[in-house]
């Protein structure tokens, strides 16, 4: 049952593959070039819900104050890409050390347009990842050898262009894998056999979400779409607003009790019964700027957060808020464009912004604690051209996370390093060198974390 028909615009950036409108580029599916924007407010525009003056600093009145981070949870699994159906768990206990413990390659890394998108999930001893030919692998989680490997690509979608990304969620014994192959499939976690596998009219590019017998995924198109987890048969689904302008990525629902959360590229955070599919509320994370037309891309790329009565989202138009999960009232609302899932925990939520910047502020209020710039010193440089006229300009690494593990705060960029900070503090603790770029938050089970990189690589780290 479809809860929604109406477009911003009939064709998606997405759909249109190799044009001069690609929103992928090498190695950084999140990274567009400035436009300049129109002055009219076209039809369908949303209303900035920040201030055009506000700004992102840290608050006068917080310096010095402390505040409390949960205790650190030492976690059995971590079946869904955020840990847990709200795709929050607060703090993990793992890596006390640090340090690299082993690295295994798993299958085919970045390629020709395709790309290593989907998080790990561990459970079982096992850590499930996904390649970049959306082929599923088990790994011994203790010392990282393949288990099985099965292939997603049905055999007819060789050539599509948006057959990549998709994700790993794993319940009772099964994985449940959404695919850029136009498909959603159930798996034996300890074998890799497929029980069912059911169509879907577009690509997924984000991991499945699991909870009480449904899958939910999103697709390219902006549907949420369900089904039983027991057979793959489709059940309700709910239509956002389409775009014209995207990121080729997608976010997984987070789910409390019967409410499901998604977000969706048209910077659309929604809240329905996961029963049926009933509207709750409906909130856009827009910013309207007139001197980046790359706020008009208004994607969740990130998961939505659950934690404590409140849902915490960031879009890449520029807009990290707090939502009440019951009402839909906005709580606050910070200036900061992002891609990646923010991470509550105790009295603060973390967030990494696009530019690099991690930002620390209090949950309850926004006002910010610390921001601490990762890429501080940056000098961008143009690779090729003649006489260093033409090629291509670098860009600004993406960091992706963060994680909170103990008191201190994890971070995985393009650069190929894990950075370490002081989670109260703000301050570098340690960096390590993965050699590969990552752009998924890392994970945890027992005392390790698990990182990918784009090489296919799966790093654990103890």
């Amino acid at each position: 049952m479809i809860r929604r028909s109406t477009y911003l615009a009939a064709v998606l950036v997405a759909a249109l593959g190799a044009s001069s409108c690609s929103t992928v580029s090498k190695l950084n599916p999140f990274d567009k070039k400035d436009k300049t924007p129109s002055e009219l407010a076209g039809e369908g525009q949303r209303i900035s819900i920040i201030p055009a003056d506000q700004l992102l600093e840290p608050a006068e009145a917080l310096k010095g104050v402390d505040f409390s981070l949960p205790s650190p949870v030492r976690m059995e699994s971590w079946p869904l890409p955020g840990g847990s159906p709200e795709q929050a768990v607060g703090a993990v206990d793992a890596a006390p050390n640090l340090s690299v413990s082993w690295r295994r390659s798993f299958g085919q890394g970045q390629k020709r347009g395709r790309y290593v998108t989907a998080p790990p999930v561990a459970a079982d001893g096992k850590v499930f990842v996904m390649d970049a030919d959306g082929r599923v692998v088990a790994v011994d989680a203790a010392s990282g050898s393949t288990l099985w490997r099965t292939g997603t690509n049905p055999g007819d979608n060789k050539r599509d262009k948006l057959a990549f990304g998709g994700g790993v969620a794993y319940a009772d014994g099964k994985l449940y894998v959404s695919s850029g192959y136009r498909e959603v499939l159930q798996m034996d976690a300890r074998t890799g056999a497929i029980g069912w596998r059911t169509k879907t009219s577009e690509s997924i590019h984000g991991a499945p979400t699991v909870s009480n017998g449904r899958v939910f995924v999103i697709a390219l198109d902006n549907t949420l779409l369900t089904f039983d987890a027991a057979t793959g048969a489709a059940a309700w689904t709910y239509q956002a607003l389409a775009e014209s302008a995207r990121i080729l990525a997608a976010s997984s629902p987070a789910i409390s009790g019967d409410t499901v959360v998604a977000g969706f590229g048209s910077g659309e955070l929604v809240a329905l019964r996961a029963a049926n599919g009933n509207d709750l509320w409906n909130e856009a994370l827009s910013r309207a700027s007139r001197t980046s037309a790359l706020s008009e891309i208004r994607d969740i790329p990130g998961r939505p957060a659950i934690y404590q009565g409140d849902v915490f989202a960031v879009s890449h138009s520029g807009v990290f808020a707090a939502t009440d999960l019951r009402t839909g009232q906005a709580r606050w609302s910070l200036p900061v464009v992002g891609v990646t899932a923010p991470w509550p925990a105790g009295d603060v939520v973390y967030v990494t912004a696009k530019t690099g910047e991690v930002i620390c502020a209090s949950r309850e209020t926004g006002q910010i604690y610390w921001i601490r710039a990762l890429n501080e010193g940056f000098k961008s440089k143009r690779k090729g051209g003649v006489f260093g006229i033409g090629g291509q300009k670098s860009t600004r690494p993406i960091w992706s996370g963060p994680m909170l593990a103990g008191e201190r705060l994890l971070v995985v960029g393009q650069t190929g390093e894990l950075v370490a900070l002081n989670a109260k503090t703000g301050e570098i603790v340690k960096r390590i060198e993965l050699k590969g770029a990552s752009t998924t938050t890392p994970i945890a089970m027992g005392d390790t974390v698990y990182v990918v990189t784009q090489e296919a690589d799966l790093i654990a780290i103890r």
